[in-house]
């Protein structure tokens, strides 16, 4: 069932592969073990889809450094271990897999050109799933595919979405070939994105050029240096921005580049904490049309890395399940 192309592979997730990432333990059920692969028969009860993506050719097309090819690797082994109890059981999600890199990256014109491979592949491996009104979990790679993730979304809603981003980047850079810093202007301009949400910004790490783009489309946007000022209120804004998507379908997106000290393609020591991380997904994975959740950039290089970075995006991941399923067994009640 493997799927590839010169470029890159989609290595489906077997039970018996899963099953040994589980570190069981007498008395206990880890989620790991209620979760689905491909191979099994029974999917009735999916509702989330998740899928790695282990590459970091779009960060390096982009000027950055490599390093998101390791992003979900590190969460897998944290994600599968999370115990299966009455706050998340694994029954209602299907471990995809993971798309990998089959060729080095060697320069911009090359990578350039790998993207859009890339691109397209992500499509055909999530599509299928997408159709089965599953929400798709993206873990690893560079923000480039964010791109896929939104263009396979809006074609199957058969309209352009909003998305909602926390990043220190806008990553709506100029139409000059894909890479991890332009997915959302392309979105933009091939029509399956229409209203963005970039929230965070740094404002020393953003272009004029690019904050001259927010303002001339009219995006909301924040800074997180009004937030340490105190000229803003992160909570604030976080429900005016609630208010003004909740009521259409929108793709959810956190660069890990947000979260101070994290091992990342582009670090910084100045940034969210972990907890507010979290309460920026809780805040938006609670609204019914979310559609998708994306977690790219993540960079672990070392032991310690892998440790920190795969415990991060299983918070991250088991948080948003669990408040998206809150919100399912609430519209079941009417």
């Amino acid at each position: 069932m493997q799927s590839k192309n010169n470029s890159f592979s989609w290595n489906p997730m077997s039970e018996n592969e899963l099953i040994k990432k589980v570190s069981v333990r007498s008395g206990e059920t880890k989620a790991g073990q209620k979760m689905k692969t491909v191979d099994q028969l029974d999917h009735s009860k999916i509702r989330f889809v998740v899928l790695g993506i282990s590459e970091d050719i779009g960060p390096q097309t982009n000027g950055g450094f490599p390093g998101s090819k390791n992003g979900f690797e590190a969460f897998l082994t944290y994600f599968v271990n999370v115990q299966s109890n009455q706050f998340l059981s694994g029954e209602s999600i299907l471990v995809l897999g993971n798309i990998e890199t089959l060729v080095d990256f060697k320069d911009k014109q090359q990578g350039v050109s790998l993207i859009d491979e890339l691109d397209d592949f992500v499509e055909q491996v999530l599509t299928p799933y997408v159709a089965k009104k599953c929400i798709p979990i993206v873990i690893g790679g560079g923000h480039n595919n964010a791109f896929p993730l939104i263009k396979t979304v809006s074609k199957w809603l058969e309209k352009p979405i909003q998305v909602v981003n926390l990043d220190p980047h806008a990553d709506f850079r100029a139409l000059e070939g894909r890479h991890s810093g332009n997915p959302f202007s392309y979105a933009y301009d091939q029509n399956w994105m229409n209203c963005y949400v970039v929230m965070g910004l740094h404002q020393s790490y953003n272009s004029q050029y690019l904050l001259d783009e927010l303002k001339a489309h009219k995006f909301t946007h924040t800074f997180w240096d009004d937030y340490v000022s105190g000229k803003s209120n992160f909570d604030a804004d976080l429900k005016q921005v609630l208010t003004e998507v909740e009521n259409d379908d929108f793709g959810l997106e956190l660069d890990m580049d947000s979260i101070a000290y994290m091992p990342v393609s582009a670090y910084s020591p100045s940034g969210i904490s972990i907890e507010l991380a979290r309460k920026y997904l809780l805040t938006f994975a609670k609204c019914s049309r979310v559609r998708y959740l994306h977690l790219p950039e993540a960079a672990p290089k070392n032991e310690r890395d892998f440790v920190e970075v795969g415990k991060t995006l299983a918070y991250l991941v088991t948080d948003f399940i669990k408040a998206k399923s809150s919100v399912d067994k609430d519209a079941e009640r009417f």
